[in-house]
């Protein structure tokens, strides 16, 4: 509930008087509070039950009371009954209230021990000395009623509470524990060049060790495969329950399911590095976090005990003067019900219960969220800002066309190209290389090789001169490119980037590449635009091939030729117009637009640095994650509220009618008793609420 009060171990909080949660929470872990109260809340229950009855049964049947008990010994039974309940019972409720008032961080244990403490003493000033009160209040034994059982009651409801409470609270953590269970205990490492194996435990494997991965095991450590294929299961960390095809390098993801075939794998990530372990501490660090809407209830909190007290004293003084006879005793039952059914327990624990349960079911499908200030800010954001290149789009570029003009012979064209591009730095290179890998055509060295920036490469191959590049290039080198400039055009508008190709000063070839859009995008834009969402492309790309792309996936404002350092101020400008801007990227470039936006949104397949700048990771990296952001966002902040809203009127209802204020129309004065079980049975009501979290549909 605070999460700035840290300290080396356990104990209380000073502010609250709730039990610290620890900040690491372990897949086993033995809760000491629960055990201890739920120790107390037993031995108080077989205390308090045959107490209560033979209360009930002194005043409402006394007839059923042997002639031997007088009303005397019956009082002083009950003292001894109850005095273990509330001294012992209830002792953890005096110790946190005198915290609470010698640091003067009044809580809902201040309340508790003022309210039981008040029933308890005045029962014993009844017992020992009811000549001091006045005749009215005195039976014909001379006796005073006495409110040890309302005590004893009180104490063992409010222990039942904190018991509920506590397993409650502790069903919050299940997503950090569910994804503790799933790192497997040890792994199968080999220790030589023949394949020989042991078995050690998880916390020995090193980084560059090689393992091996049976089928139907977890893969141990974070990885990348040096021998054999299969496909893995990935569900567990991305929240997608296709299976995902893994061969020679490719990377592996600690705790996921491998499910056909053995695989040898080199460990890269081990320990606290590996994305299973990232992946819980952003959890428990965006637990620990507050929500802005938390400051509404801290604020109310801080003003609400003091009232309440004096709420306490003024049904106290109005019972007093203007209450019927025994007005001292209604005078005390008042003031005690005031205290205890206006715990502000449940308004405490509204918000962070809501934002440990919302986070924690974001990160069991695949999204983690760095703080609750981004799962409230996320529900106002109005306008989303998607980097082209990784984000819309796969991100690899690859060849679709290879049109080679008549006379050239196309594999000899193709190892040309290749072979230049083998050379370059750019990132379309990479893409003719392999598809030239994918046709078998072997590479042969070039000379003179020459990069001219944002144009394209010059260089010979066997005594040939080759240009590839843009149009514009060919043209620099007087070469015509009329032939082939309307089918270049007609693919340029179909989002393809054109490489034009000559040998020897004559045109040779075109090369069309495209990055394929993510087969989720479409879906994923449509559904963002139904919620309500602007969806703004940017792109460095040029106005051509931008607004192709954003054709196909109807994304109407599109940003082109937009340069890493202008990305950000993009967001500047959307933001200075009025709008809420959430920003998608996967980049180092896209760092600064990210950290500049209302909320950042990092594609979990992008760089570290992106990750670091933004508030919300999607594992898998699928647009489709952030609609699942907002819908969880959206609830989780309406339960929130429904928290709050819960709280606020039980406070407000729960005041007037334990002070007294049906007594004039009913003639209903509430319990003592029936304040505790109200006061903490809204509490487990909040906590159940928020429960309801881990069921949501995304």
């Amino acid at each position: 509930m605070h999460p700035e009060i840290i300290r080396d171990g356990p104990g209380d909080c000073p502010k609250c008087g709730m039990h610290l949660e620890p900040i690491t929470v372990e897949a086993e872990e033995k809760n000491d509070e629960l055990e201890d109260m739920s120790r107390r809340f037993w031995i108080s229950t077989a205390l308090s039950v045959p107490l209560f009855l033979l209360a009930m049964i002194h005043d409402l049947m006394p007839g059923y009371i042997p002639s031997s008990l007088s009303s005397q010994m019956i009082q002083s039974i009950e003292f001894f009954f109850a005095t273990p309940v509330v001294l012992w019972g209830g002792w953890p409720f005096y110790v946190k209230g005198y915290q609470s008032v010698k640091s003067w961080n009044l809580n809902m244990f201040t309340l508790i021990s003022m309210g039981v403490s008040a029933a308890y003493f005045y029962s014993i000033v009844a017992l020992l000395l009811p000549e001091i009160f006045p005749p009215l209040m005195q039976t014909k034994e001379g006796l005073v009623h006495v409110y040890f059982e309302a005590a004893a009651v009180i104490t063992a409801l409010v222990l039942f509470g904190q018991v509920l409470e506590l397993r409650a609270r502790s069903k919050t953590n299940t997503a950090i524990k569910t994804l503790l269970n799933l790192a497997p205990k040890q792994a199968h490492r080999i220790i030589d060049d023949s394949g020989n194996e042991e078995d050690v435990a998880l916390e020995l494997v090193r980084q560059g060790d090689k393992l091996r991965v049976k089928p139907g095991e977890k893969i141990p450590v974070d990885g990348v495969v040096l021998e054999g294929q299969s496909n893995i299961d990935e569900s567990m960390i991305t929240g997608e329950p296709m299976l995902v095809q893994k061969t020679l390098d490719d990377a592996l993801i600690g705790a996921t399911i491998n499910k056909n075939s053995t695989l040898i794998m080199q460990a890269t990530k081990v320990g606290s590095d590996t994305m299973l372990s990232q992946i819980v501490q952003m959890v428990a660090q965006a637990q620990r976090s507050r929500a802005p809407i938390q400051q509404l209830a801290d604020t109310v909190s801080g003003y609400f005990v003091p009232a309440v007290v004096l709420s306490a004293l003024l049904a106290f003084m109005g019972w007093w003067f203007f209450g019927p006879q025994p007005q001292l005793a209604y005078a005390v039952v008042a003031a005690v019900s005031v205290l205890i059914i206006a715990c502000p327990c449940a308004l405490g624990l509204a918000t962070p219960i809501s934002i440990m349960v919302g986070t924690g079911r974001a990160a069991l499908s695949g999204i983690l969220i760095k703080d609750a200030k981004t799962l409230e800010t996320m529900e106002k954001v109005n306008t989303l800002v998607v980097d082209k290149t990784g984000t819309l789009t796969l991100g690899k570029p690859k060849v679709t066309d290879f049109i080679v003009a008549e006379g050239y012979d196309k594999d000899e064209v193709l190892k040309y190209a290749a072979s230049l591009e083998r050379a370059s730095e750019h990132p379309l290179a990479q893409s003719v290389m392999e598809y030239a890998k994918e046709s078998n055509i072997a590479l042969i060295n070039s000379e003179n090789f020459e990069a001219i920036p944002g144009k394209g490469v010059v260089a010979e191959i066997d005594g040939k001169k080759i240009v590839l590049g843009s149009e514009k290039l060919l043209q620099e080198y007087g070469i015509s490119t009329q032939n082939i400039k309307e089918k270049a055009n007609e693919m340029k508008h179909d989002a393809k980037g054109i490489i034009f190709m000559a040998i020897d000063s004559k045109y040779c070839a075109i090369i069309a590449i495209e990055d394929p859009i993510k087969e989720t995008s479409i879906e994923a834009v449509k559904q963002l635009t139904d919620e309500g969402i602007t969806v703004v492309m940017l792109s460095g790309d040029n106005e051509f091939t931008a607004n192709a792309v954003a054709k196909k996936l109807l994304i109407e404002k599109v940003y082109a030729n937009v340069l890493p350092d202008g990305k950000a101020d993009v967001i500047k400008e959307l933001q200075k117009n009025g709008a809420i801007v959430a920003m998608a990227g996967d980049g180092i470039n896209d760092a600064p637009a990210l950290a500049q936006a209302d909320v950042g949104i990092a594609m979990g397949t992008g760089t570290d640095v992106a990750i670091e700048s933004a508030g919300v990771t999607l594992i898998k990296g699928d647009l489709l994650g952030i609609v699942k952001v907002l819908k969880l966002s959206r609830a989780t902040m309406k339960n929130i509220r429904q928290n709050l809203f819960f709280a606020f009127i039980y406070n407000s209802a729960g005041i007037p009618i334990a002070a007294g204020a049906l007594y004039p129309f009913f003639g209903i004065v509430l319990s003592p008793m029936i304040a505790a079980a109200a006061m903490s049975f809204s509490s487990v009501s909040v906590i159940t609420n928020a429960l309801r979290l881990k069921n949501l549909k995304i």
